[in-house]
């Protein structure tokens, strides 16, 4: 036990905490909004309720089935991945364990919805007029700025190019 306190893995509450809020926004989500029918809450800001079947910006949205399949299971390998680097960080490291802690919840907040939906349940909609960005959620949020504090390590990281 001692051990476990030492390593990254003291940090998993930000990644339950992370799953826990994605499981609230989504539920608030499905229960408060109409399917497709935005919510404007800015100019640039609506909340409207998509349901993903495919991953990022819709990719594989029409595919026949087996992408809920192969997106559940590379979340399954990179929670797997992520949990073996935390055992092998110091719990000093803070940067990089709530960065992977943070993508980690939102990994498993997306794969959650695959595996009792068959996609993922998303709301964000930011647009320009007309255009739209992908629509996205909380575990697709917490996944980017998880992975922005990544590569912002990396790239302040002095011996980042000396391997």
């Amino acid at each position: 036990m001692r051990k476990y306190f030492s390593t990254g893995l003291n940090w998993l509450w930000i990644a339950l905490l992370v799953v826990l809020i994605d499981r609230y926004a989504k539920y608030w989500a499905v229960h408060n909004l109409t399917l497709t029918e935005p919510l404007p809450i800015f100019s640039v800001f609506n909340l409207t309720l998509a349901y993903n079947k495919g991953a990022a910006f819709s990719f594989l949205h029409n595919a026949s089935g087996w992408q809920n399949l192969f997106l559940g299971s590379l979340a399954a390998i990179v929670s797997l991945f992520i949990l073996g680097w935390l055992w092998t960080l110091s719990a000093r490291e803070r940067w990089t364990n709530i960065a992977l802690c943070l993508v980690l919840g939102g990994a498993i907040g997306n794969a959650w919805d695959r595996i009792l939906y068959g996609y993922v349940i998303d709301f964000f909609d930011f647009h320009l007029g007309d255009w739209h960005f992908a629509i996205f959620n909380t575990a697709d949020s917490a996944i980017c700025v998880g992975a922005a504090m990544l590569l912002w390590h990396w790239l302040r990281s002095p011996d980042r190019g000396s391997h």
